[in-house]
């Protein structure tokens, strides 16, 4: 059955999550009740594979929309900053040192801009860099949460489509055993191999 999972597995989409097998006939997955609770429990782990891949999209997700105001809201204030003429007067504003703390300061006229990299890191940049820099990780940040969505919606389709496989394997199986009960032919073909399996 797993070879058949795979066979159907090989698309993808475009960040490589494989599609999920779409059961238009039970019996392309399995042949006899055998190969049921197999198939069933295939099913249920690609379901956990999916789903665990769903919550870390959606962390990424969210992660990208506390970051893009904040990029967009510093790309603002460098832009402000490069419009301001070399003979504009200071502006005064206040900055924060740290959540509870804010201090005063006057901002003259400027060609370069100190940027917040991460991990404790501040680097200078003439002021048109720190633009093109910023606007290229908003541009970036923007794309990246585009493709979350996108693979959320994904990768829910992926999952319900794995439900109803399951349904209907189960179904399928319900089937069969109803099938053998009101068929007297294969009980009796069933007693008779009861019957010789403990002297087999």
């Amino acid at each position: 059955m797993s070879a058949k999972v795979q066979s159907k597995d090989a698309a993808t989409n475009p960040r490589g999550i494989p599609y999920a097998p779409f059961v238009d006939k039970v019996e392309d997955y399995v042949s006899s009740r055998a190969e049921v609770d197999g198939t069933m429990k295939s099913f249920q782990e690609m379901i956990s594979k999916y789903q665990f891949m769903e919550v870390n999209t959606q962390r990424r997700a969210a992660g990208l929309k506390e970051k893009i105001p904040d990029i967009r809201k510093t790309l603002d204030m460098v832009q402000f900053l490069q419009s301001r003429k070399p003979s504009s007067d200071p502006i005064e504003t206040t900055f924060e040192l740290n959540e509870t703390l804010f201090a005063r300061a006057e901002i003259p006229p400027t060609d370069e801009v100190y940027l917040w990299l991460g991990a404790n890191v501040m680097l200078a940049y003439p002021i048109t860099e720190a633009e093109t820099l910023l606007e290229s990780k908003l541009s970036t940040a923007q794309a990246s949460l585009g493709n979350c969505e996108e693979d959320l919606d994904f990768l829910r389709e992926q999952i319900t489509t794995l439900e109803v496989a399951t349904a209907r394997v189960y179904n399928w199986e319900v089937t069969m055993k109803r099938k053998q009960k009101s068929d007297p032919g294969e009980d009796e073909a069933d007693g008779e191999r009861k019957k010789v399996l403990p002297n087999g």
